[in-house]
């Protein structure tokens, strides 16, 4: 028991159970933690000291488009209004306010000194800066219409906004983290594109799903990217409030002038101390924890992160990134703990619940906004109609006026004379005189007109719930035009996972790979369409010794299988595939799957869906060597991934895998070699065999300079399709598929190209129809793509027409075809239909002649 010291002077001690003294003053003390310190308000996002923070510059006038002020001057403006606590709880808040690697929407700009992502201390607050970011503006738009409730500061002599009016869901944009008693929160930053999305949807459809959200926001974005590592920790934070996310750095592979291979880890995860792990990796290099690291050093500048790590020559690249993540901060976690105040009480809320909350919030912001809006027009309203009445009998109230002998006299006149109220006598009576000429009192009327119509706005929005939300809705695809932007952090997802493509948006896209290995996806939209002849787009900016190798065109959806040239099959998810930039240089495959450094991906396939039974098992794929090996399998034996692939064919000794096809078992197969000749002749006289066989004879390649250049697979009754064969110097031509008669399987074959020193050797044979599109690139990156329909067909044996114009040093490196044929378009102006630019196909070209007008027409190989 405990004795009440205050009833102690009056000589009278009270008997108290300090256990229930204990409770009250613990869930007091608790209480105030949670609701003023610790825990964000679910509508605008802030803690107390955040929101006094913004809500004193707004005040001290400190905005976006004024001078920064001393950030000692605004601490001391939040200390002594606002904020009784220590200056540096309000110093290192606006610092952080300001650091990009913090927040993922700045909302103070800084000036100064405010640290660094390793870890350096801020400057005092005598020498740094500050000033609102236009975001932040944002977030106090309207605060002067009664949009928001005020309550009494902590001495009672100002007020100060219990939540700020925002238009930004910065709960969920920005985040936050606390530790309160007995419970903590930590809500992981979003993309604000994304998330305006999801608020418009939720406006749209008040019933939307957590998992119809997903789709507009696909995971926490972090202000300093990384890599997020499996998506199910992702979805269950969003559906439930509680989950954990696994992020890892971005880490790329380097050629360094001396030959040797170098990692770049050029973004880490978010509020990792650079510097600290970059002692980390030299402490497990020193420990011989990790091996085959000879260096470790941090290039990093304004420009960006870039902490090198040399690598031994024997070091494999995927190895050592592995054992990275494995011992390193370059892979961490964050839990999901979405605990927030609703109605001043903590909840854990899911993704839906947070828009929510947001969304019922800006609907009371916009009734009260609307509200004030009516209230102050009207009373100007009120004050134009007397105005009016005045200005309708002014000789009359001149003449009161100035008989008046006091002012109030001539108030009581004007109201008693005219029925004006008070506040409109008063108003007339301080009316400049200037107001009275005929244009001004034009003006008054225009003006009390366009105050009417803007009344009679004000109620039908109070009346009509569907005009409050479309204005909700307005006002989020404003903010998203303002402040959007990209998505800063990528999803990697995992096989274990549910179906990504679930919530992964289907769309055609390029998948292109370099010489050197490097891979990328970009939107097939991206490649406009060029007439024949034209001068082409950069398809890929590669090294000098690089150039894109493979360019193929599949759905997000489905699984690409790789064929390399040692005859290894490896798969991908296609959404899997980093995206980049048209004219980026994509990633190392060697990141992506565990290729060894000496092999190279040879042939893509693309497969709709491998879980499917009847169609793997009714399905093969065919596979051709550059010696003229063809080999049959059944899909179903390449239909469980296995992260090292599997082999696919036994490849002899100096020969290569080159071509891989999907077939239905019921196909004709035609094979090219480089001299120009084709040879036809059905599947069925290919017996299937399994992955570990070597194949049989299908073309006879004849001398040493030799070899095949691609293969088709056309089905038997398909008489739409025609076979296009590419010259390595630009020259083509289509050739009707009858022109080949079908030969026994290992003949020589017929002549397919007649091939001259201005062709060059054949590079590519494909089977397309007028629907599809070609898209041809060349060893220096250049792309052009062109309407198959707009090159003609011509016999077997002629030379073509020119396709694209070449360069002296340059020379095909790839062919591939696009399904649909999409609305022409022209990049460059000099590219014409009829030949009238540089590098068109000359008449003789068109007729299928050569240089000196000799007749190239047909003329077997073999019989």
């Amino acid at each position: 028991m405990i004795e009440n010291s205050d009833n102690q002077q009056e000589g009278k001690i009270v008997q108290i159970n300090i256990e229930e003294q204990m409770k009250t003053a613990y869930i007091d003390y608790s209480m105030s933690v949670i609701v003023g310190r610790a825990l964000p308000d679910v509508r605008d996002g802030f803690k107390p000291v955040h929101r006094r923070v913004l809500f004193g510059m707004s005040e001290l006038g400190n905005t976006h488009n004024k001078p920064h002020k001393k950030s000692a001057r605004v601490v001391g403006e939040v200390l002594g209004k606002y904020h009784p606590h220590g200056d540096s709880a309000v110093y290192f808040t606006m610092v952080r306010m300001a650091q990009p690697w913090s927040m993922r929407y700045q909302l103070i700009d800084g000036q100064g000194n405010f640290g660094s992502i390793d870890g350096d201390m801020p400057a005092a607050m005598r020498y740094t800066e500050v000033r609102m970011t236009k975001l932040a503006e944002a977030m106090l738009e309207d605060i002067d219409k009664d949009t928001v409730d005020f309550s009494l500061n902590f001495d009672d002599t100002l007020e100060e906004p219990i939540v700020l009016p925002t238009r930004i869901p910065n709960l969920i944009v920005n985040g936050g983290s606390g530790i309160a008693v007995g419970m903590a929160t930590n809500i992981l930053p979003h993309n604000l594109s994304e998330v305006m999305d999801a608020c418009v949807a939720y406006v749209d459809n008040r019933d939307i799903t957590v998992e119809e959200i997903i789709q507009h926001i696909k995971a926490p974005d972090f202000p300093t990217g990384g890599v997020i590592y499996g998506f199910e920790g992702v979805k269950q934070g969003f559906e439930t409030g509680h989950g954990r996310v696994v992020v890892r750095g971005k880490i790329t592979s380097e050629t360094g002038k001396n030959g040797k291979e170098k990692l770049v880890i050029y973004e880490l995860p978010y509020q990792i101390n650079k510097a600290v792990l970059h002692q980390k990796i030299a402490q497990l290099v020193n420990d011989k924890v990790i091996e085959g690291i000879s260096d470790v050093r941090d290039e990093s500048d304004r420009e960006g992160i870039r902490l090198v790590i040399d690598l031994k020559r024997d070091a494999i690249p995927n190895v050592i990134i592995n054992q990275l993540y494995k011992y390193t901060e370059l892979q961490t976690s964050f839990g999901i703990n979405n605990v927030a105040l609703v109605k001043g009480r903590p909840r854990i809320l899911n993704i839906r619940e947070m828009i929510a909350e947001f969304i019922d919030f800006r609907h009371e912001v916009v009734v009260r906004r609307t509200k004030f809006e009516l209230k102050k027009a009207e009373e100007k309203a009120h004050i134009l109609q007397g105005y009016l009445v005045a200005l309708d009998h002014l000789d009359e109230v001149i003449s009161l006026i100035r008989n008046s002998a006091t002012p109030d006299i001539a108030r009581e006149g004007l109201m008693g004379n005219f029925g004006l109220t008070e506040l409109q006598a008063k108003a007339i009576l301080e009316l400049r005189l200037q107001r009275l000429t005929g244009m001004e009192r034009d003006k008054i009327r225009e003006e009390f007109e366009e105050v009417m119509k803007f009344i009679q706005k004000c109620k039908d929005i109070l009346a009509d719930e569907g005009l409050r939300f479309g204005i909700i809705k307005e006002e989020l695809e404003d903010v998203k035009k303002r402040f959007g932007d990209e998505r800063k952090t990528e999803i990697q997802y995992l096989a274990s996972e549910m179906r990504m493509e679930d919530i992964i948006a289907e769309e055609d896209v390029v998948i292109t790979i370099s010489h050197l290995g490097y891979i990328k996806r970009t939107s097939a939209d991206d490649y406009r369409q060029q007439k024949r002849g034209g001068r082409g787009a950069i398809g890929g900016r590669t090294r000098d010794e690089d150039y894109i190798e493979h360019l193929f065109v599949a759905s997000t959806h489905h699984t690409m299988l790789f064929f390399t040239e040692k005859g290894r099959c490896y798969w991908l998810k296609v959404y899997e595939i980093p995206d980049g930039e048209k004219s980026g240089k994509g990633r190392a495959i060697q990141n992506l799957i565990n290729l060894p450094g000496e092999d190279k991906i040879r042939a893509i396939i693309d497969i709709k869906d491998l879980g499917d039974k009847d169609y793997i098992n009714n399905h093969y794929i065919v596979l051709c060597t550059k010696k003229g090996i063809i080999k049959k399998t059944l899909l179903e034996e390449f239909s469980r991934p296995r992260q090292n692939g599997v082999n696919a064919i036994t490849i002899n000794e100096g020969d290569q895998l080159l071509e891989a096809r999907l077939t239905n078992g019921k196909s004709e197969i035609m094979m090219a070699v480089k001299s120009g000749r084709a040879i036809r002749f059905p599947e069925t006289t290919v017996r299937d065999t399994g992955r570990g066989a070597i194949g049989v004879r299908g073309i006879e390649v004849g001398n040493e300079s030799d070899e095949v250049v691609g293969m088709i697979c056309v089905a038997k009754d398909d008489n739409t399709r025609t076979v296009m064969v590419v010259s390595e110097k630009g020259y083509g031509k289509r050739t009707h598929i009858e022109e080949y008669r079908i030969t026994n399987r290992g003949g020589k074959g017929v002549k397919t190209i007649n091939v001259t020193e201005k062709t060059g050797k054949l590079i590519g044979i494909l089977d397309v129809t007028e629907s599809n599109d070609l898209m041809i690139t060349c060893k220096s990156g250049i792309t052009i793509r062109m309407a198959v329909a707009d090159i003609r067909e011509a016999g077997r044996a002629t030379q073509g027409v020119r396709l694209i114009r070449l360069d002296d040093s340059d020379a095909i490196a790839a062919v591939a075809k696009l399904e649909e044929q999409e609305e022409e378009e022209l990049l460059d102006q000099e590219a014409v239909e009829n030949g009238d630019a540089p590098g068109a196909a000359s008449n003789n070209e068109e007729a299928g002649t050569t240089d000196n007008g000799e007749n190239t027409g047909e003329t077997p190989v073999s019989e």
